[in-house]
């Protein structure tokens, strides 16, 4: 069977469209409420689902997705929690694509080997491991394409071109753009000048999708990265509206969220 994340940029590039991939942080605010939240937004106009795996040190990650992680932490959120989230999520019905977002130690501890055999039977797609370093990471990239997940890589504008050409050669699925210098965070009045050179950089090396994260808030983010790349992921925004919601009323915040992010620039 085909990678559902190929599929969904094949039908969106067919379409002229480009792919929304919301972020959640699997057991934020609990993990009951994680799993109705990532329904609702796959039902609400999410192409795709990026699932953070909590972690006590996330380095690349801007104080709310650190929040939620420690949230996730407190509530008692482990990998096998992750992968059970994925499972319920797919006996769902859900058919988006499912990407796991984690740091590598958590995984080297729960065993590599096992780790990527569990998250493709429970039903992942992909799997982005920010510190997995690119010299060292031959035996893991080996490991998801022998069970048809793509390890998607993390480039930035400083990413040099050598770096660049590595990551690209053992990539999979579209890679993961880094739109500035710095960690992950809403910033409402940020531009995307940096983020178009990256891609102009990346595509000299693949024919990948390209997908632009940090600091996406915006109806005008999401129209200024459709003109140069594939797709955009939004998270701290989002989980900053999941956080401010009242007791029980998460998922519809984060639908409310959603909905309005994908409303046509210039309208309403």
């Amino acid at each position: 069977m085909a990678n559902r994340i190929d599929t969904t940029f094949e039908n969106a590039r067919r379409a002229g469209v480009s792919v929304l991939a919301p972020f959640v942080t699997v057991g934020y605010p609990d993990v009951a409420s994680s799993e109705e939240i990532a329904a609702a937004l796959l039902e609400s106009g999410g192409d795709m689902l990026e699932m953070g795996v909590p972690f006590s040190d996330p380095l690349a990650d801007g104080p709310t997705v650190q929040r939620s992680s420690a949230q996730a932490l407190r509530n008692g959120v482990t990998v096998p929690t992750c992968l059970d989230t994925v499972r319920r999520l797919r006996e769902r019905g859900i058919s988006a694509p499912l990407v796991l977002m984690g740091y590598f130690n958590p995984f080297m501890r729960y065993g590599q080997e096992r780790f990527v055999e569990d998250a493709a039977r429970a039903g992942a797609d992909g799997l982005i491991v920010p510190d997995l370093p690119l010299d060292d990471g031959a035996g893991f990239a080996r490991l998801c394409a022998e069970n048809g997940l793509h390890l998607i890589p993390m480039l930035a504008p400083t990413s040099t071109d050598r770096r660049i050409e590595l990551a690209c050669n053992g990539a999979g699925g579209f890679i993961y753009c880094v739109s500035l210098t710095g960690v992950t965070g809403a910033r409402p009045g940020l531009r995307y000048e940096a983020a178009a050179r990256l891609v102009e950089r990346i595509r000299r090396h693949t024919d990948l999708p390209t997908v632009v994260g940090f600091g996406v808030t915006s109806p005008r983010h999401l129209e200024e990265i459709a003109g140069f790349a594939d797709g955009a992921i939004v998270a701290s925004a989002l989980l900053d509206a999941i956080g401010d919601a009242p007791p029980g009323e998460a998922a519809q915040a984060a639908r409310e969220f959603l909905t309005e992010l994908k409303r046509p620039v210039g309208r309403g």
